[in-house]
């Protein structure tokens, strides 16, 4: 028995032309016929650290019997000199969430995973409230089960007003565990009584792992880090995968 959650989650590694630079976290949200790739947009370019990568890499899931059976799925992030991912502004600047549509006619037909869909984004912010617990589901420093190619869960909590844009920003605040790598990563919550339409997928998509935060007048031999993370608002994909 494979649990679903887990499905949903891919390691991404990203590559200029054969040299591979770093890996990173996603996951997959289906809108319609349409299956996407989600992760933070620094993954796939983020000028202050000169990180430009062309093309990406996922791992996939050959065989529900036999999981150490798998993949590697190439997709390229520019055609004709443009990048072809898609990427979200809003009034505060930039939103560290960008998306890249997967040729579902390219994918092997044995490929096995789970999607995220509209139906998995809360309709009502109230409906969660501050110190709910949440799983963070990637590939913290790569670290994976490597034999049957599967991510790993930190818990977390939410750390800010849920709903609101912490200091004017489109994210969230999590407490939790986490570290490099795990960028990218969805950020869930469990759905206790899940109806017909979940069942499959019992669990709620609240965000989109984005990075640690800390201030920049911390003491660093006095103070500890302030294990806080931003998760930037999921309803973020409604926007990014309209037509």
């Amino acid at each position: 028995m494979i649990e679903p959650l887990l499905l949903t989650s891919a390691r991404i590694f990203t590559f200029s032309n054969q040299q591979q630079l770093t890996n990173a976290s996603g996951f997959y949200f289906e809108r319609g016929e349409r299956l996407f790739l989600v992760t933070s947009r620094h993954v796939f370019f983020d000028l202050p650290s000169q990180h430009q990568p062309n093309r990406i890499e996922i791992e996939l899931h050959m065989d529900a019997e036999n999981l150490s059976a798998s993949t590697g799925f190439s997709m390229p992030l520019y055609r004709n000199g443009k990048s072809i991912w898609r990427e979200g502004l809003d009034t505060a600047g930039d939103i560290d969430v960008a998306i890249l549509e997967i040729d579902r006619k390219a994918l092997p037909a044995k490929a096995i995973y789970r999607a995220f869909t509209p139906r998995h984004l809360l309709g009502h912010f109230d409906q969660v409230e501050v110190g709910t617990s949440l799983l963070v589901v990637g590939f913290p420093l790569g670290f994976h089960d490597t034999l049957n190619h599967m991510p790993v869960v930190r818990q977390a909590i939410i750390a800010s007003s849920f709903g609101l844009r912490f200091q004017g920003k489109g994210y969230f605040l999590t407490d939790a565990r986490t570290h490099r790598g795990t960028s990218g990563a969805p950020v869930v919550m469990r759905i206790t009584d899940p109806d017909a339409e979940h069942a499959a997928l019992p669990w709620m998509l609240l965000g989109i792992h984005s990075a640690r935060l800390d201030v920049g007048s911390r003491d660093l031999e006095l103070d500890e880090a302030l294990g806080l993370n931003c998760a930037w608002y999921a309803d973020i994909l409604m926007t990014l995968t309209t037509d």
